[in-house]
């Protein structure tokens, strides 16, 4: 950037910086978040100190201010580990505690429990006789993978459980007199008998990811991306030693099991006086006043505590009234998540480049300015399709807010077009597939713009790692570079091409040596047997997902029936729309595919589809959902009615029973009122399902 350049950038930067200033200051209604306005200052110092001769001042920055492995054995949990609902506000605990109190309006009799919530790997912890003989991941809440050796290398957590002096013991049972079984308690902790449990947080310190970052730049290797990632690999390390470098924490937040505590209060502080870590920030609450201070307290600390945090658990106090309460899906009814905003940013978008996935689809994908959002570095934001663009007004050079919340993709949410020069250049969705050059289809009526070349590239090479991915083949090792690689050298042209090769076709290959290379044929060749439903999603067939797949597969039950369905058949079946069951019938109906598919069918055995749909009430109902639900995920919703007998589609038509609609919902209920299918809110929905 040349000095005018930058002197122009810096001015714009100044303007917008003291306009949201005093938004924030006299109006009280800044109209982007903190965040963003965080990132904005900072580029303007990065500028000047580049460009100190540009500085004056009255810029803001001269102001005085007042982020199941393999090989490990499983472990099944004797207690289901669950997982969280999450709130972004006061009004939405409000919600929360409002649905609770009607199941149950005394369960905050005891007040409500505030604990922070770490950002780590949730982990249980079994002791027999006070001995450390057990630790497991969470996995998928059931079954998780056993890490005994690597949480023993971790200092916080006891090896033995610790002896409270009688002082000590004795002012606990003080505290919680009456409330509490003494004697239960008295026995626990001195004589540790039998099996207990303890679950809580396994995170890495910053201050100890910046000394290993030293020490793995000192040899020459990568250095770890972020706290909460460097905890997930190290205590995944098959090798206990490196488990151990990594000096990992733990801080406990649940005890399992009958130990006499009555609350979760008692049960933090029995945690303490066994010897687990427990946070200083926890504290019991009134009612969710109290908790809102611990947050703003938290919030306020954020920035300067040694882990990474992203939020506060709220839990009833009260144990039997948590208990009683019970599970929603897999979510617990008596606690939430109470998190932080998402985080926001502000960068520069340098360039929009344009993506071929699988099916043909052109994706504009944003190129920016790197942005620190949710610990991790953030260079690239999905823009969906030409639509979103338009209804953005984005143009490539524009300033913009990128958001994050934890795993999900970064999107572009704002432009800021107060901070541009009049050099953005407006953005052209390309007239030809920027992989091979093939013209470019737009339907009516579609959002998506499709390379008309099935042959492309890019939609091969997508076209494979759908095949290998974790829902289809899931066969590892095979990677995008891989696969890229393949490809290029004409080992691979086709997924049943995958089958074919040998150790020695790899030989000539930059980084496969002779181990690699056979590890590599071996797992291919161990994924000859596929399910139905698996293999259906594996094709890549357009608008097939998983869902759909599993529809398909229960109707014909076999493979060849499938591809001999007429288009009329497929259009009967429950759940599949006239869209999807004409993709269906084209693919089938398309020589070349089904020379491909035949060629993997040398290779690969296809199981009959065996299960049955589950016989109950709802048996020969289709339902749709749209929206998000408070009281469940949508997944776990979509559960509980195939449990209860029904068929979930992705697509409303004339065969749909019922369209639950949630907050925020998408075209799906529009549809339902135009062919005059049953809506249900979700309360009619809970209510119905009961």
């Amino acid at each position: 950037m040349t000095q005018a350049q930058a002197a122009e950038r810096i001015a714009k930067l100044r303007q917008e910086i003291d306009r949201y200033r005093y938004q924030y200051h006299v109006q009280n209604n800044l109209e982007i978040s903190e965040g963003a306005l965080d990132t904005l200052k900072h580029e303007l110092y990065k500028l000047e100190s580049e460009f100190p001769e540009l500085i004056t001042p009255d810029s803001p920055t001269q102001r005085v201010a007042g982020g199941v492995a393999k090989g490990f054995k499983k472990i099944r949990h004797e207690v289901r580990m669950l997982s969280l609902e999450d709130v972004f506000s006061f009004e939405e605990a409000e919600e929360w505690l409002k649905r609770v109190k009607k199941v149950n309006p005394h369960c905050d009799d005891e007040g409500l429990y505030a604990e922070v919530k770490m950002d780590g790997l949730a982990t249980s912890l079994i002791y027999e006789d006070g001995k450390l003989v057990q630790g497991a991941t969470r996995g998928d809440g059931t079954v998780g993978e056993d890490v005994t050796g690597n949480v023993k290398t971790m200092e916080s957590i006891p090896l033995y459980l610790r002896v409270p002096t009688d002082r000590e013991l004795d002012a606990y049972v003080k505290k919680f007199h009456g409330k509490l079984d003494e004697r239960k308690v008295r026995s626990t902790v001195t004589k540790h008998a039998g099996r207990l449990e303890f679950r809580g947080e396994i995170y890495m310190r910053r201050s100890v990811l910046k000394k290993l970052n030293a020490e793995l730049k000192k040899r020459g290797e990568p250095e770890l991306a972020n706290p909460r990632n460097a905890a997930a690999g190290g205590i995944r390390q098959l090798d206990p030693k490196i488990a151990a470098e990594r000096r990992l924490s733990f801080m406990g937040w649940q005890v399992v099991g009958d130990t006499g505590t009555r609350t979760h209060e008692q049960a933090h502080e029995l945690m303490k006086l066994l010897g687990f870590p427990s946070n200083d920030f926890n504290g019991l609450c009134r009612d969710l006043k109290d908790a809102q201070k611990i947050m703003d307290k938290i919030g306020d600390a954020r920035e300067k505590l040694d882990y990474q945090i992203d939020g506060v658990v709220i839990n009833v106090n009260d144990d039997k009234a948590f208990s009683d309460l019970g599970v929603v899906g897999k979510t617990p009814r008596a606690a939430v998540a109470w998190k932080f905003a998402a985080e926001q940013g502000t960068t520069v978008v340098r360039d929009i480049k344009v993506s071929v996935g699988r099916t043909g689809v052109l994706t504009p994908v944003a190129v920016m300015d790197p942005v620190q959002l949710a610990g991790t570095t953030v260079t690239h934001a999905t823009l969906h399709n030409e639509d979103e663009i338009k209804r953005l007004g984005l143009k490539i050079g524009d300033t913009v807010i990128v958001e994050k919340a934890g795993d999900v993709i970064p999107k572009v949410i704002e432009v800021l077009p107060r901070l541009r020069t009049g050099k953005e250049k407006a953005f052209h969705m390309p007239t030809h597939c920027p992989i091979c050059g093939s013209k470019v289809t737009r339907k009516e009526g579609e959002v998506a713009t499709m390379c008309a070349n099935p042959r492309c590239f890019a939609q091969e090479l997508a076209r494979l790692r759908h095949f290998v991915a974790r829902d289809a083949l899931d066969i590892r090792g095979l990677g995008e570079k891989i696969l890229e690689t393949f490809l290029q050298e004409s080992i691979v042209s086709e997924p049943a091409d995958l089958f074919r090769i040998q150790p020695g076709d790899l030989g000539g290959l930059e980084g496969f040596g002779e181990i690699l290379s056979n590890k590599l044929v071996k797992e291919i060749q161990g994924h000859r047997r596929i399910t139905l439903p698996r293999f259906i999603y594996a094709l890549g067939i357009r608008h097939i997902g998983a869902e759909n797949a599993l529809l398909l597969a229960r109707h014909f039950k076999t493979f060849d029936k499938l591809r001999h369905a007429t288009l009329e058949e497929l259009d009967s079946i429950e759940g599949i729309g006239d869209v999807v069951a004409k993709a269906v019938h084209e693919f089938f109906h398309d020589k070349e595919e089904m020379a491909k598919v035949d060629h993997v069918l040398d290779f690969v055995h296809v199981e009959r589809e065996t299960s049955e749909s589950i016989q109950g009430p709802l048996v020969g109902t289709t339902w749709v959902f749209t929206g998000s639900l408070e009281s469940m995920a949508r997944e776990d919703a979509k559960e509980l009615v195939r449990n209860l007998g029904a068929d979930v589609s992705e697509s409303v038509s004339k065969k749909t029973n019922y369209v639950v609609v949630g907050a925020d919902p998408g075209s799906k209920a529009d549809k339902a009122k135009e062919l005059g299918v049953k809506i249900l809110d979700e309360k009619e929905f809970l209510k119905m399902v009961k």
